[in-house]
């Protein structure tokens, strides 16, 4: 008999982590919860950068136009001498959009508000955040997950395929589960405010004694708010008074100006800063993703992205497990993503280390376009494509038309919650169709047209290759002129060669 589960996914922690993962599951149709401890949503500006990749993942969730709406570009850095004046630069490094990578600026949103963006998403698709709902316990063996949540009105028991802990730096998931969270402490605390303040314009990120990690103070205006965010190292021990008042003490003591008002604080915190990556990121039925399996320093805006796309990364996978693909593709989560986690903390702690020099910019690394796994088991090609777009690699944009003449892009036939499969140069029919692949030809027969050669330079495509590209938008398959049989074996791989079998 066919055992019952509650639900296939409990998502512990309802910040950007696991709005994400609900989201996705929520389009593909999967059953899921999605619990939070706290008993209202965070309202802080932890994050506040949002990265070109994660705009790519954001406009493929349907949240980019309402995150760029939300928010702003960030604005230039304006350095303070000791006699008042100043100097002017861009934060990031400007380059225009291509026809490969679209969006090249980071946005400039508080977490609070892309949260919230997130949730009214979350509620188009029919599901809600559950608040004031703790994990306190959970059992797993080999058909599913039993989780005890303690709520409002008390404790209650249910059973799930899979847990998936989003639950923070503090993770009660990882704790639970004994998986070590090895790093170090990097000697740097400080404090992160959101306030309303007078004295200073929104033009510009202001910034006192760069450089100095003991009187080193800076005021961001918070795109989308009225509010300013201080940040600015603090000693490493002892009580740090963060109301209006002792704040404003700071202010003055740090810019020597008498000036600079603080009317109201909205949320502060004082930290300690770590970089520290979790050993395992699945232990059966059971993953973390987010802060719960890396924390970091905040330098380089890199943190929330790395988050969402943790949560990117599996949710396709336990959707195409659900309906029956191998187990083993859920392994490839771990093997794909703490990688890039690793490389995620030392890309912060170095840029980290930069702004204690006062040098820190933020160049083309921190944009996350050119993270890929051509590594993974999941990436499959026919040898000899040397020097060229590879499988593994981020799939690019490309200006493109339909059949019909209207102009479209490679993203637009990306998006949703299939895989895409682009035949350049071959007949259509080649491959038959099935359950969530969606297959486009460009050729003199086919449905697309290639009308200014950007998908054939872009992708260094031949006549007659086959590209196939992840529900996450990494190509998982190119194959040479021929080579359907590669194909057909990586579909079976992944649950696609399951067209005529029931879904879950």
């Amino acid at each position: 008999m066919t055992e019952q589960f509650a639900a296939d996914v409990l998502i512990c922690g309802a910040g950007a982590a696991g709005l994400a993962l609900a989201i996705d599951l929520a389009r593909r149709g999967i059953s899921f919860r999605l619990i939070e401890k706290m008993d209202e949503p965070f309202h802080g500006s932890r994050g506040k950068g949002i990265q070109p990749r994660t705009q790519e993942i954001f406009e493929d969730l349907g949240i980019l136009d309402r995150i760029v709406a939300a928010g702003g570009l960030y604005p230039p850095e304006r350095r303070y001498r000791d006699d008042g004046s100043f100097s002017e630069s861009d934060i990031t490094e400007h380059q225009d959009p291509t026809p490969a990578e679209p969006y090249h600026l980071p946005l400039m949103i508080p977490q609070f508000l892309t949260e919230k963006v997130m949730r009214e998403r979350l509620l188009e698709l029919g599901h809600r955040p559950q608040f004031g709902f703790e994990l306190i316990g959970f059992e797993q063996d080999a058909g599913g997950v039993t989780a005890r949540l303690a709520g409002r009105a008390g404790e209650e028991t249910l059973r799930v395929r899979w847990l998936v802990g989003a639950d923070g730096g503090r993770s009660f998931v990882r704790h639970a589960l004994d998986i070590d969270f090895p790093g170090k402490t990097l000697g740097v605390r400080a404090i992160v405010a959101d306030v309303i303040l007078t004295g200073l314009t929104r033009d510009a990120w202001h910034r006192f004694n760069d450089g100095d990690m003991v009187r080193q103070i800076m005021f961001c205006p918070l795109a989308g708010t009225e509010m300013f965010q201080i940040q600015g190292p603090i000693p490493l021990e002892g009580d740090i008074d963060l109301s209006a008042e002792g704040l404003e003490a700071m202010v003055a003591e740090r810019t020597g100006r008498d000036d600079i008002h603080i009317q109201s604080v909205s949320w502060s915190s004082a930290y300690s800063m770590n970089a520290r990556l979790a050993d395992r990121y699945r232990v059966g039925r059971v993953f973390l993703i987010g802060d719960a399996a890396h924390i970091h320093p905040p330098t380089g805006g890199q943190g929330l992205n790395t988050s969402v796309q943790d949560a990117y990364n599996l949710g396709w996978k336990l959707a195409a497990v659900a309906n029956g693909a191998n187990d083993a593709l859920l392994d490839s989560y771990e093997e794909e993503r703490q990688p890039i986690a690793a490389a995620m903390l030392g890309l912060a702690t170095k840029l980290l280390n930069a702004q204690k020099q006062g040098d820190m910019r933020r160049g083309r690394e921190v944009h996350q376009l050119d993270i890929g796994y051509p590594g993974s088991s999941l990436a499959f090609e026919t040898p000899g494509r040397s020097d060229r777009l590879s499988a593994g690699d981020r799939a690019p944009d490309a200006p493109i038309r339909g059949a019909a003449g209207q102009p479209t892009r490679l993203f637009d036939l990306f998006r949703g919650a299939h895989w895409t499969l682009l035949g350049y140069g071959v007949e259509p029919g080649s491959v038959p169709p099935r359950v969530d692949l969606h297959i486009h030809t460009f050729s003199p027969s086919g449905d697309m047209v290639d009308a200014e050669n950007h998908l054939r330079d872009i992708y260094a495509l031949s006549s007659g290759e086959w590209v196939l590209v992840r529900p996450d938008g990494y190509i998982g398959a190119i194959a040479a002129a021929g080579d359907v049989a590669m194909l057909e074996s990586y579909f079976a791989q992944v649950g696609l060669g399951l067209a005529d079998a029931p879904r879950a």
